[in-house]
């Protein structure tokens, strides 16, 4: 099944009353903390701290709020080495409409227990809460995301299943929308993200003109499954099963039988079936599969060379089934996934 780059809120779920149209300025509590990266906290700044007049949309009143353990100190350090000085801390949150964390440390040190408990008391008074990137963590851990659907970046999806396993994780989408709670992929996937609340809230034009400013898309196609790196396939001590691999690897267009494979592992199927899976962690067919479209989408970024030439020279035969795969694995065709790599 194809799956959207958003998940679009269940019926129940409603926008906050609280950011419903309305000319009073809406209230954005943006959540800094020592570490930070200045693009991640630059994001919702850049989207929610310009004015939109001209749309006839309410003016968005952004409060930086510093994280310390210390009261009374509003300065956070950043990774890029320089400090900011904000006037405003965690007690800010509870006055704001909507409260957005734009990441978290890398290490996804547990949240301390008081930033937790102000994300609980802000929910439970109709605060939307925006978790961007490793801020859904963050949003989890205070059991925001129980029993609904979320992503975030890529690259931490497993740990994010491993300690939040009563969370729907989508780790293919861009974000997710459940109304009173959104989460988005890493990066940029924030941007995207934040364009989407002004977007569902305001319409397309004003998300457009933000955009526009912004330089960026105004919505992209796809989602982040495109961008998930394809594991190299690691060779097995078994000489035999290394030398099976590394054929497979240097055959990808052609057919390739299991009974084959295993003869050339002088094994049985069913050893050979077991061998591998212990080995690469998934099947044969799976593997095979990963390879081929890891090889199609270097093609697509790299050469100029037709789609059916690629779908024949990956094992795919033909260029149809090339796009059924890669749209289903990827959620972009190879033709938009070449133009978005190559730049045309």
């Amino acid at each position: 099944m194809h799956k959207e780059t958003l998940i679009q809120p269940p019926t129940q779920a409603r926008i906050p009353s609280s950011i419903q149209r309305a000319s009073k300025a809406v209230t954005v509590a943006v959540l800094a903390f020592d570490g930070i990266s200045p693009f991640h906290l630059s994001v919702p700044c850049l989207v929610f701290g310009e004015q939109h007049g001209e749309f006839n949309l309410p003016a968005f009143k952004l409060k930086v709020c510093a994280f310390a353990e210390k009261a009374g100190k509003h300065v956070v350090t950043t990774s890029a080495g320089f400090s900011i000085n904000t006037n405003h801390g965690l007690s800010a949150l509870a006055r704001a409409d909507m409260i957005v964390i734009p990441s978290w440390h890398n290490d996804l040190q547990p949240a301390p227990a008081a930033l937790l408990k102000a994300l609980r008391k802000a929910h439970e008074t109709g605060v939307r809460i925006v978790g961007l990137c490793l801020g859904a963590f963050v949003v989890a851990e205070a059991g925001l995301l129980d029993q609904k659907m979320a992503t975030t970046h890529w690259a931490f999806a497993k740990e994010f299943l491993q300690r939040f396993p009563q969370v729907h994780l989508d780790p293919n989408v861009l974000y997710v929308d459940n109304g009173d709670v959104i989460t988005s992929a890493g990066t940029a996937a924030g941007i995207d993200c934040c364009l989407h609340v002004l977007r569902s809230q305001y319409g397309a034009e004003a998300a457009a003109h933000v955009a526009r400013r912004l330089v960026v898309a105004p919505h992209r196609q796809g989602g982040q499954a495109q961008y998930i790196e394809q594991p190299v396939p690691t060779l097995a001590s078994d000489d035999r099963l290394s030398t099976v691999l590394e054929w497979m690897l240097q055959h990808l267009a052609e057919p390739q039988h299991l009974d084959q494979l295993a003869e050339k592992a002088l094994m049985s199927r069913r050893s050979f079936t077991r061998h591998f899976q212990q080995l690469t962690g998934t099947t044969v067919g799976k593997w095979l599969l990963n390879q081929r479209l890891a090889q199609a989408q270097r093609q697509l970024e790299s050469s100029k060379r037709s789609i059916d030439d690629i779908a024949v020279d990956t094992g795919f035969g033909s260029a149809l089934l090339l796009r059924r795969y890669f749209a289903r694995e990827f959620n972009i065709s190879p033709s938009a996934y070449r133009q978005a790599f190559q730049g045309r």
